[in-house]
């Protein structure tokens, strides 16, 4: 049996592939722990140099584990619908990624539980990509208090608490509802109400009075914020040929400074 990867039938591929769901399977049933090189082998009928030559070691195993585990995750999250409410899409996005960490604990675990300095896993990457994306749609409409990345950080870090939160939490003892709440606070602290239920930047400057001040600054903040970033998305769509790339990137990083000078306005609940 161990032998048999060296069958000429057999590509580097399939081998691969057998390894990556033999670890997968482990990971699943028995945790982490349980999923040391030898017991991988054993799983998948190989030696265990096979498994250093086709991953390099134990951590290149758990990568290809970890996009293994994610791939119906992202493909889900690529295919999600696009609404005329780019907000609204991201509470779509926000409900599936915690449908997906509760559903599959181990591979979330193995992705965002298992942390450390300056290291993320592709498949963590990619999904902060995927994240970044939908973002621009709402920075296109206007509607974004702050630049790309950081709201993506932001709505990031909030979705990965909670999710690991709630996998910490007995089944019986979880209320879905704090995740739900959560993602509300996320939502109304990166992003601006649609038009039709906000009032026109100009309108709140003009009846502010000693008390309304602060809320008029916050307001002209949120549209400087969200000019910013309306143009930054357009030039990612636009005509490139205005600009070279030293000037296009000089121009996102003032952008993104002016969108991120100041803490943003979050409605009162």
């Amino acid at each position: 049996m161990q032998g048999e990867e060296t069958d000429p039938e057999l590509t580097a591929a399939t081998v691969r592939r057998r390894i990556v769901t033999a670890a997968a399977e482990l990971l699943r049933s028995e945790g982490l722990d349980a999923a040391s090189t030898r017991a991988v082998a054993a799983r998948a009928g190989v030696a265990p140099p096979t498994i250093f030559r086709l991953f390099g070691d134990k951590d290149g195993l758990l990568e290809a584990v970890s996009e293994y585990g994610f791939e119906t995750y992202l493909r889900a999250k690529g295919e999600l619908p696009e609404s005329g409410d780019p907000v609204g899409d991201l509470r779509a996005a926000w409900d599936l990624h915690v449908r997906f960490g509760l559903d599959q604990p181990a591979y979330y675990t193995l992705v965002y539980g298992q942390a450390r300095a300056g290291r993320v896993p592709r498949a963590g990457r990619q999904a902060v990509a995927e994240l970044e994306r939908m973002i621009d749609r709402v920075a296109a409409a206007g509607r974004l208090r702050m630049s790309v990345e950081r709201a993506a950080a932001v709505m990031h870090a909030a979705g990965v608490g909670t999710i690991l939160t709630l996998i910490g939490t007995p089944p019986e003892q979880r209320d879905l509802r704090n995740a739900d709440a959560a993602r509300e606070m996320v939502l109304a602290a990166i992003s601006t109400p649609a038009a039709s239920s906000s009032a026109p930047v100009s309108a709140v400057t003009a009846t502010a009075g000693a008390g309304g001040a602060d809320e008029a600054g916050s307001a002209a903040g949120d549209e400087t914020a969200q000019a910013a970033m309306a143009l930054r998305a357009a030039l990612g769509r636009g005509d490139r040929s205005a600009l070279n790339a030293a000037e296009r990137s000089l121009l996102v990083e003032w952008l993104n400074r002016l969108a991120d000078a100041g803490p943003p306005s979050v409605p009162d609940a």
